[in-house]
Order: C-alpha cells, then structure tokens, then sequence
C-alpha cells in the first residue's frame, strides 16, 4: 500500500481572463505513487500545480477527476481517516491569535481526538525550539517562530504522512537546520515526507526521488540519483565583472556576478571563455563541476518550454 497515491488526478477552475464558460486546467491527469517511509520532492515553477495538488490531498479541493489516498483512505469519501493520517505544513502563516503556543497544540490535538499527550508536545517544543515561547501568545511571535509552531501543529497528532509546502520560505538559516534535523529523525523513524521547495540544494540533500510538475503535468519522476546522473555534460562557473553579451546570457545561470553555463566538453569551456574575453569582460574563479539537482531541473523545464496551453482539450 502506498502511503500517498495520486491516481490520474486533473482539476479545472472558471476562467477570468477567456469567455464565459472557459476553463483553466490547473493539473492533467497527475499520476503517482509515494511510498511509505519515502522521503519525496514535488517540484516546479510558480504555476506547476503544486499547491493545488496538496490542496486536494488535504481534502480542501475537490479534483475535478481522478482519486486521491493517504495510507489507502480517499481523501473524500475516507476523508476523516485521511485526514488522521495526515499532517500538513501550509505556505502561509495561519494561526490563531487567542491561545498561547502550548495551548494550540492542544486544541489541534482535540480536534483529532487525542488527549494527554503533554509529553509529545514537550518533545515537539524542544525539538523545534519552542521551549521558551511554550507560554507565549502566537501574536507576539516572530515569523520563524511562527513558522516552528505550524510544523508542531502539523505533527501533534502523530501523523504518519507529513507534508511541507514550501516550509523553509523565508527563513533564517537555524530554523532550517532545526527543522530539517527533526523531520529527517521522523522520516528516519517511518514517516513518510512530501517535500515542496524552492530550495533545490534542499531537495537534492534529503529527497531520495523527486517529481517535477510543469503546467499542470508530471514532466519528471525519478530518484533523485537518476536525475543527476542522466544530466548531460558539466557547468563551466566563474566569476565575471560586468554584463554578458546576449548570446551568453541566454544559456547562462546568472547570480549576481557568478555565471554558470552547461559544458558538453573542454571545447564548450574554451568557447565560452574565449567568447567572454571577446566581450572584454575579465574572467576569476573557474571551476568545471558536475550539474546539481538546479542544473537539472532547468534542463527539464527548458525541454518542456513549449507546453503551455492549459486550457482542456
């Protein structure tokens, strides 16, 4: 039994920009599987249909076709198993303002009907480093912590499938790691993970297969070892002062002034750096290394760039 199953799932919305009567498809007959215990990446653009797939799987939309399960339950016509067997971390930072931290952990337990379980919350505070804000009111807090005290919510029931929609946006670099560091020891314990992130070092380190959505369809799905070793060539990175002619910077990753571009060969190295120097642009810091998961994934969305119309057939 797969801990999570998407099942030829599509779902359409009115339009607002076309005729009365038009329809946005927002996801196309998304199929798969996360397995129990899995450590799982969904990824994508802004757009890809990523929160709208979370959204059906926490029961909060209804797909226009197809089924969605958690741990064998359809999350509508189970959905009160479902949603037991389910902890969710939203994007947004939602909260209720008239309760303390610990006190919304224990409203959020009453509503799964778990009582007495003062010890796991303790264990939640500490772990998310809450200890101290145990007695304060979530308005008072920062949007770290925050952000920590949703994750607790999430998990005060004991979920055995955890989703994390995008949970590190903006967030200091000690949340992540606490963070990080307490859901891999979950995971580790039998948890299943599904991960959304624009983070894509963070996907790379702790996803061990990874989905990629583009308007609305799965583009990509593989171990994420799979995915790295099917990237072609290396990347050429280096450092240059000033602006790239436009030929370049239409293949090149640009941060600032480091610039990647993808290498087949040495002789695609030496092209490149001649051409930079044509530009009259001074070259520092060059370094040959092999394409990481944001390699990748540019790779796949630029060979499915002309898959845009979303409106059903």
């Amino acid at each position: 039994m797969s801990a999570i199953s998407f099942q030829s799932v599509s779902k359409t919305y009115p339009s607002v920009r076309s005729p009365q009567g038009a329809t946005f498809l927002a996801l196309d007959g998304v199929s798969l599987d996360i397995e129990e215990g899995e450590f799982f990446g969904l990824l994508g653009p802004n757009g890809a249909g990523k929160t709208t797939l979370i959204t059906i799987l926490a029961g909060l939309a209804k797909a226009s076709s197809g089924r969605v399960c958690v741990m064998g339950h359809d999350v509508q016509t189970g959905f009160a198993e479902a949603r037991r067997a389910l902890g969710v971390v939203p994007q947004e930072l939602v909260f209720d303002p008239f309760f303390n931290v610990r006190e919304a952990l224990r409203f959020q337990s009453g509503y799964f009907g778990v009582k007495n379980n003062d010890d796991w919350i303790d264990e939640l505070l500490e772990s998310l480093g809450l200890s101290d804000k145990a007695n304060a009111n979530m308005r008072t807090l920062s949007g770290g912590m925050k952000r920590r005290v949703l994750v607790g919510l999430a998990l005060v029931h004991k979920p055995p499938v955890i989703v994390l929609d995008e949970p590190t946006a903006g967030v200091d670099v000690e949340l992540r790691q606490t963070l990080w560091h307490f859901i891999a020891k979950l995971n580790k314990q039998g948890h299943t993970v599904l991960l959304t992130t624009h983070y894509l070092e963070e996907a790379e380190t702790l996803c061990g297969r990874i989905a990629m959505l583009k308007t609305g369809r799965v583009v990509a799905l593989d171990s994420t070892s799979a995915l790295l070793s099917a990237a072609s060539g290396n990347v050429l990175r280096c450092t240059v002062d000033g602006d790239l002619p436009p030929d370049l910077a239409n293949v090149a990753r640009v941060t600032g002034r480091v610039v990647q571009f993808p290498a087949i060969d040495a002789l695609a190295v030496e092209q490149y750096l001649a051409r930079i120097r044509q530009a009259g642009l001074m070259v520092r810091d060059i370094e040959i290394r092999r394409p990481d998961l944001e390699d990748v994934f540019l790779q796949v969305m630029h060979q499915h760039s002309g898959r845009e119309d979303r409106s059903p057939a």
